[in-house]
């Protein structure tokens, strides 16, 4: 079963946007008191996240009065059809109770599992990028493959194996799993995905071919677009407090983290075409390299993806990571500055770039600043297995293929230092 992520967006009724943030801090509290909603028991559902944006705590010196908007986004298993038809029955007393403060939700007397989907498929907004951290894992499988590493670990410390191989060890792990009824699930094949040489080798080739133009292109963006750019300039220490402090309130409850952040793009169809061709790069490596849980090298991102909505006026960014939200981002920058570079320095009020992935990202006082400062409070965020990393979630997966597997004696020494 193939992972997929949906992003929702519906206007808010004039006048209630209050009201639903309100409703929205409850459902939130009640998340944090261990009070799950109903997305827990649909068992498909990775992450998913409520954000309220456009009610008057927008980004940069935005001049537009907009209308407030509720973003849903869910990281989830199969397809959005089923994903929508199972929250329009599943979960129809929580979408009800929020999406009834939006505008054109069914009345009560027409709200049903077709009306709600319809409703919701209706205000689905296309991803530009998606990057999934553990490809081809289901909730089901990563919450089976956690309660086998932890059955393994509480077998090996119920006793003492002095004397016995490790591949002696293997085997007797095996033959105690394979007892348990609970690992039924270990008759079922799976394997790590793996890097798509053929298709890199492709891109490569295309990117090769396309050397001249890319090069000509990133000289065109510097000296008639970047030397007129509006730099973003300021530090952590000159943002406002107040904000900050609210964003820093719905972090590090968990060993997880999200991010959610909203930026307005530069105009001119130039721009344009440099982040859709970014995109495009991006969406490239994720299928082809991007594909052993890390990205660029960032090995903490269970889901991460860009959007771009309002006539490709405005840029969304969302991610679910491990780890403190500076270490993450310090990551990106040591590992990915380029590539957060070349997409983000299309967006107003950037930090000073030059030739499209220089600069920027790695000025990193400023970019953390910016981040910051183009960052939005998530209203509600769940997370399915909060305690696990991607590393766990990864590592889990390889503990079970090997299990399985007839080792040598080697192979079986590295089999339980996964453990």
């Amino acid at each position: 079963m193939g992972q997929n992520s949906t992003t929702i967006l519906v206007p808010v009724i004039k006048n209630k946007a209050q009201d639903l943030l309100d409703l929205l801090a409850e459902i939130k509290d009640d998340l944090e008191q261990g009070n799950l909603p109903q997305f827990e028991e649909l068992n498909i559902i990775h992450y998913a996240r409520w954000v309220v944006i456009d009610h008057g705590k927008s980004w940069i010196d935005d001049p537009d009065e907009r209308t407030p908007k509720l973003l849903f986004v869910i990281d989830y298993d199969g397809s959005e059809t089923d994903l929508l038809q199972r929250l329009g029955t599943d979960a129809a007393n929580l979408l009800d109770k929020v999406y009834s403060l939006c505008e054109h939700f069914p009345i009560s007397e027409k709200r049903n599992p077709a009306s709600r989907l319809t409703y919701l498929a209706n205000h689905t907004i296309k991803d530009a990028a998606v990057y999934i951290g553990a490809p081809g894992r289901t909730v089901q499988q990563i919450k089976e493959e956690r309660n086998l590493r932890n059955f393994i670990r509480a077998h090996l410390d119920s006793k003492t194996w002095d004397n016995l191989s490790a591949q002696a060890i293997h085997q007797e792990i095996k033959k105690e799993v394979l007892s348990k009824e609970a690992f039924l699930f270990l008759n079922e094949k799976t394997k790590m995905p793996g890097i798509n040489w053929l298709g890199l080798v492709f891109l490569g080739l295309v990117l090769l071919v396309l050397l001249p133009l890319i090069l000509v292109w990133v000289l065109f963006i510097h000296f008639f677009y970047e030397r007129k750019d509006e730099n973003f300039t300021r530090k952590r220490s000159q943002l406002d407090d107040e904000f900050m402090t609210e964003l820093e309130k719905y972090e590090d409850f968990k060993n997880q983290n999200q991010f959610t952040q909203l930026v307005d793009m530069k105009e001119g169809n130039a721009r344009l075409i440099t982040i859709r061709g970014m995109f495009l790069l991006s969406r490239s490596l994720i299928r082809f390299v991007f594909v052993q849980g890390k990205l660029m090298g960032i090995p903490t991102i269970h889901f991460a993806k860009w959007v771009l909505f309002d006539n490709n006026k405005r840029v969304l960014f969302f991610s679910n990571f491990d780890g403190s939200w500076q270490q993450y981002l310090g990551d990106f920058i040591d590992n990915s500055g380029w590539g957060l570079t070349g997409i983000f320095s299309n967006t107003k009020v950037f930090p000073k770039t030059n030739f499209l992935m220089t600069g920027g990202a790695y000025d990193e006082e400023r970019f953390l600043a910016w981040s910051r400062n183009s960052e939005l409070v998530t209203n509600v965020w769940y997370a399915s297995y909060p305690d696990l990393s991607i590393k766990n979630v990864n590592n889990n997966t390889k503990i079970r293929i090997q299990l399985m597997k007839a080792l040598s004696e080697r192979q079986a020494a590295k089999f339980l230092k996964l453990i």
